[in-house]
């Protein structure tokens, strides 16, 4: 995601800030920032924490973000409607409305929806930001029962008006019940000039919780579903976005030329979450099968820009660690975190000559992954495996995918990846 002096490592990754690039036109476009929670510029972000307090606080986010995901291997064929997700690590900063109002989201790859709290409100949590009031806008509207959009997103039902509700449950236990509506979103853009979308299907939550310790003002859904923010931009955007610090929409979203690889991306029962196929690792000669994909060959691990560590079963990972372990001659250390489970004492400018190249095998691509994609210091001269081991599921986090250029297009359903400066894109 970002090239960084290994004196910093995580704690910039931390506090970098991403752009979001809509593709308006073929030849056009612009940018609207994400903001890292842990970034000074972010409405959560605590000066009083050191950089390595909010490193430790991102592996134990990630690692409830895994489990919950992970879960979607467990019970794949559950007839309950509940989104696998957890703490995102990113904020989208947006208005809504006419006159607009400003709201912060959490972006989350795990969720089909754009959802916000809304007044009038049965039951609202408290959030940071003032919560956005139906009524006083001109361009609101709900949504009936009969329509195609309410009938296309799973957990509608009809009011008394016969207005169409929604109701999304979280594992976490997070949830929120609501009008399904159309509303214009307005995003900034770094050019200076904000761009409206207007007929944006939106939910406006009337009944919420959220187990997020900071109150923002709901999610950002931008997963496979029919009414997630990349679903409702695809008609501009043919389907395609790509990540690199900035992340960018339709043709600028391509990932070609020398060193692009590819892979075939898979969704597995309907879910939002985007599968690959991972194989094998290789470390050196060392080859560790991953083992078989599951769903008739339809991918086995979930690709997540939300989740900072990569996690995988706890056999694949205890060959993989042992593996690195021994080609790695530095002193091994414990983690002052208690998160991560091989750390090593070693100066951040020595750590790439330290440390093996890992290779990752995904099917038709295969990713090296260098010192800044497979290790994050935790400490002062401490330095860990950026790898967790879990009962069921796999994902390739953030911190694996550092310094790649990583593209998706959903219409061939293939991703993309280009060893790339991201500081340069």
């Amino acid at each position: 995601m970002t090239i960084m002096s290994r004196s910093s490592s995580l704690a910039l990754v931390l506090l970098c800030l991403y752009n979001l690039s809509f593709l308006e036109a073929i030849n056009g476009g612009f940018s609207v920032e994400m903001i890292h929670r842990d970034s000074s510029r972010s409405p959560f972000f605590r000066p009083t924490e050191t950089r390595f307090q909010r490193v430790a606080n991102a592996m134990r986010r990630s690692i409830n973000r895994a489990n919950h995901l992970n879960q979607s291997f467990v019970f794949p064929n559950s007839p309950k409607t509940t989104v696998i997700s957890a703490l995102g690590e990113y904020l989208m900063s947006y208005s809504v409305g006419t006159p607009s109002l400003q709201v912060f989201g959490i972006v989350d790859t795990g969720s089909d929806i754009i959802w916000l709290q809304c007044q009038p409100c049965k039951k609202c949590y408290k959030q940071i930001t003032p919560i956005f009031d139906s009524s006083k806008s001109k361009t609101y509207k709900t949504l009936p029962c009969p329509s195609n959009t309410c009938q296309s997103v799973q957990g509608t039902s009809c009011s008394s008006r016969k207005n169409c509700l929604y109701s999304i449950d979280y594992a976490d236990g997070s949830h929120s019940q609501g009008d399904l509506s159309v509303e214009t979103l307005t995003l900034g853009s770094t050019s200076g000039s904000p761009v409206q979308f207007p007929g944006t299907v939106i939910g406006c939550g009337r009944d919420n919780a959220i187990g997020f310790e900071e109150k923002n003002s709901g999610i950002v859904g931008l997963g496979r579903g029919p009414v997630s923010l990349i679903t409702q931009l695809s008609p501009s955007t043919g389907g395609k976005f790509s990540y690199c610090l900035q992340l960018n929409f339709g043709d600028a979203a391509v990932v070609s030329g020398h060193g692009t690889v590819s892979t075939p991306l898979f969704s597995q029962n309907g879910q939002v979450f985007y599968f690959l196929t991972l194989e094998a690792f290789s470390v050196g000669r060392n080859r560790i099968e991953f083992g078989s994909p599951r769903s008739g060959g339809k991918g086995n691990i979930i690709i997540d820009s939300g989740t900072t560590l990569t996690v995988l079963p706890n056999g694949v990972y205890s060959k993989l660690e042992s593996a690195v372990a021994k080609t790695v001659k530095l002193k091994r250390v414990r983690d002052p975190n208690q998160v991560l489970g091989l750390c090593y004492k070693v100066t951040p400018d020595k750590l790439d000559a330290s440390v093996p190249v890992i290779t990752a095998h995904f099917r038709g691509a295969d990713v090296t992954l260098n010192a800044i994609n497979t290790f994050v210091q935790v400490a002062d001269d401490v330095v860990c495996f950026a790898f967790q081991p879990t009962e069921t599921g796999a994902v390739f986090g953030n911190l694996a995918q550092q310094n790649l250029l990583v593209g998706y297009d959903l219409q061939k359903n293939t991703v993309s990846f280009k060893h790339t400066d991201c500081t340069k894109q």
